[in-house]
């Protein structure tokens, strides 16, 4: 099922106002409905090695599954739906790929990359994260953060040592308490989420919440949502505009209609009449 008639993208990155080099990678495959955004960390050029081999691990790994397998096809074990597993397993896979690199080269110690995966199928949204990357929803006007941090500064916010007011003025923002590729095994947060159509799904940097304030990410989505690459372009531009202090990128989906899972011969030819 190619999902690129059911789902619209646009994507943008930039390096910012500050940096030399952006650090940041996104890619994006509306045919089987895949976002992944990368906010690589590291020394010189590393963290933009560490984003790309996330990026394009995680990508090409789905393309290669999903030509042999659908993801709500179930596990004959478990019975259950194997979307997340796959998910899971290739998220794994990039994070031993990146880790694997900074062990044997010298260069590339310590590199690191917050993620974000967004994996589209069967009217639903399935999110992978780690780090401080994010992912919002659009829907019917209201702008809400779907993932939550994993950062230092979520965690003082958890426990009531600082308010979320607070939290805009701190000063180890970038302090993450997971990422991909700094230990031999990691375990992303995954959830799943009912879509509609009409949402628009925003996956973020930090490049940009850091920089915009939720509620004119909000305006801007409400304001220039008909055209996704010129709403992703403004955000960038926001950031920028704002002091654009570190790299920032973004990739937004608008689901135009329903997508349900061609399950057969009736559900293949229930799928055609949609």
């Amino acid at each position: 099922m190619d999902l690129s008639q059911y789902l619209e993208f646009a994507s943008c990155t930039d390096p910012g106002m500050v940096r030399s080099h952006n650090e940041d990678a996104v890619a994006a495959d509306p045919a089987t409905g895949l976002a992944v955004l990368a906010d690589g960390m590291g020394g010189y050029n590393a963290g933009e090695v560490a984003s790309g081999m996330a990026t394009t691990v995680i990508t090409t790994e789905m393309q290669q599954l999903f030509a042999k397998v659908k993801p709500y096809e179930l596990d004959p074990e478990t019975n259950k739906v194997i979307a997340p597993q796959l998910v899971r397993e290739q998220v794994m896979k990039a994070n031993a790929s990146i880790y694997h690199a900074a062990q044997s080269q010298p260069q590339y110690a310590g590199m690191g990359t917050t993620l974000v995966v967004c994996l589209f199928y069967d009217n639903k949204a399935l999110v992978a994260h780690l780090g401080d990357s994010r992912l919002y929803r659009m829907r019917e006007g209201t702008l809400k953060q779907v993932t939550r941090d994993h950062s230092l500064l979520q965690e003082q916010i958890d426990s009531g040592l600082i308010s979320a007011e607070q939290a805009k003025h701190a000063q180890h923002k970038n302090l993450v308490t997971k990422a991909l590729g700094i230990d031999p095994t990691v375990e992303p947060e995954i959830r799943e989420y009912e879509t509609r159509p009409g949402d628009i799904y925003l996956l973020c940097s930090d490049g940009l919440c850091d920089m915009v304030e939720d509620g004119d990410i909000s305006m801007t989505l409400e304001a220039l949502g008909a055209n996704l690459n010129l709403a992703a372009q403004q955000l960038v531009q926001m950031a920028n505009d704002n002091g654009g202090k570190d790299n920032v990128s973004v990739i937004l989906v608008r689901v135009l209609r329903e997508y349900p899972a061609a399950r057969g011969v009736m559900g293949k030819f229930l799928g055609w009449l949609k």
